[in-house]
Order: C-alpha cells, then sequence, then structure tokens
C-alpha cells in the first residue's frame, strides 16, 4: 500500500508459484513467495504478512500444519489452496484455522476475490464481539491488536507510549464514531488525563503524525466540529 496488504504465496509447484506472485502483485499486493515450510517460517517474522496463500500437499511440513502455526501464533490470515476439493478436506483446513478453501484448478477472477474478502475481514477495524480485529489498518500503518505494536507502510515498527496506545485503541474500537474528550478519557481509562487542558489534542496530532497520509489534511483522525474527533480507518 505502501499501506497495501502483505502477502506470501506458500506453494511447492514454480509455476502456480509465479501464476500467484503475478496475479497478486497486479492486484497491487506487496507479495512474497516461497517454496515450502521452512521458507515460509523464516520469511513470516520479518515479512509479518496479512494473509498467506498456501498449498495444502507441500514436501516436508504440510499446509495443514503451518496454518497451525500461522494462527497459533497470531500472524496472519490464511487462505488454504489444495488439488483436493473434497468436502472431508475443506472442513479439515478451516478446522485447523484456515480462513478460507480453494480448490485447484482455479479461476483467477475467484482467488482474487477471495482474497479480497479475507483481507476485508480480517483487516477490518470494524468490533466483533467488543473487539478488533488482530490487524487492523489505520491510515497508512498497520495496528497489531495483540501485540500491542503499530507498523509503517514499510514494515517497521512505529514508536508509540502506552498512553497514545490506549487513545488509538480507543478510537479503533469506536471508528467512525465521534468521540468528545469526556468520552476519550472514559474509554481510554485515563481519567487523570484533564479534559480541559492539552493533553489529548496533543496525543492526537502526535498520533496524526504517524498514522496520516497528509498529517496537515487529517483524513484518518478527522476533528468533528462541535462534536470531538472521530476515527476513518482507510481515511475515506
Amino acid at each position: 500500500m505502501n499501506t497495501r496488504a502483505r502477502i506470501v504465496v506458500c506453494d511447492d509447484d514454480p509455476d502456480v508459484r509465479e501464476l500467484l506472485y503475478d496475479l497478486l502483485r497486479k492486484d497491487g499486493y506487496d507479495v512474497e513467495a516461497v517454496e515450502d515450510g521452512i521458507a515460509l517460517r523464516r520469511l513470516v517474522p520479518r515479512f509479518r504478512p496479512d494473509l498467506v496463500v498456501c498449498d495444502l500437499m507441500m514436501p516436508g511440513e504440510d499446509g495443514l500444519s503451518l496454518t497451525r502455526w500461522l494462527r497459533g501464533e497470531g500472524h496472519s490470515a490464511v487462505l488454504m489452496l489444495t488439488a483436493m476439493g473434497s468436502t472431508t478436506d475443506r472442513v479439515v483446513g478451516l478446522e485447523m484455522g484456515a480462513d478460507d478453501y480453494l480448490a485447484k484448478p482455479f479461476e483467477p477472477a475467484e482467488l482474487r476475490a477471495r482474497v479480497k474478502a479475507v483481507l476485508r475481514r480480517t483487516m477490518s477495524a470494524s468490533v466483533a464481539a467488543g473487539r478488533p480485529a488482530a490487524r487492523v489498518k489505520v491510515g497508512r500503518c498497520v495496528v497489531d491488536t495483540e501485540l500491542k505494536v503499530m507498523f509503517d507502510e514499510n514494515g517497521e515498527k512505529v514508536d508509540l507510549t502506552a498512553m497514545e496506545y490506549d487513545l488509538l485503541y480507543t478510537f479503533i474500537t469506536h471508528a467512525r464514531r465521534p468521540l468528545n474528550r469526556d468520552q476519550l478519557l472514559e474509554l481510554a481509562h485515563h481519567k487523570k488525563w484533564d479534559p480541559y487542558d492539552r493533553s489529548i489534542d496533543m496525543r492526537i496530532a502526535r498520533l496524526r503524525k504517524k498514522i496520516e497520509f497528509d498529517p496537515s489534511k487529517p483524513a484518518v483522525l478527522k476533528t468533528m466540529r462541535g462534536e470531538g474527533y472521530m476515527l476513518v480507518p482507510d481515511g475515506e
């Protein structure tokens, strides 16, 4: 993106790997391609993908084992690919934690639609059961709400103070809802902040420098005249 979603293709078939790499790159994603589980395990902690498109049947570690690892570590969403399209295979893959499943051979249009749907679900800032997604796109950054860290468009960690993170998390869990100072104090659990001083405004200004595409024209963390502030994650 570069706030683009990051995708890793893991498939032992070089032709399929190249096809997926080219297809997803053309759709504007940041893409890396690896041939097996060993290479995937090395790449994931560094690249921090939002989605892994993983073949089920590969030499060495198979896709089910890799899916368990990816989901157990909270690394990314998983779209499982396999030449076996039976209902049993699909159920097993989903039970292991895959977010979606696509049998080979597949139509490029269907793959693209499924990738887009999985990313929309897993990177959405909408709240489910009171909790945001594990990875939330906020302006030019991505927030990992499980690790409580934020990464910029290059995958580099962005420094946040504890109070800045708490404030940002409050906006994430109340995206597209205007919040005034009193509400922010209550929701962020920082009642010691004085609603009449400039502490919140200062922290919001600092957050804008980190997440906005153009901090001088805030489109992600907006000021709503007479209502407070509102987070619009995509800057729409």
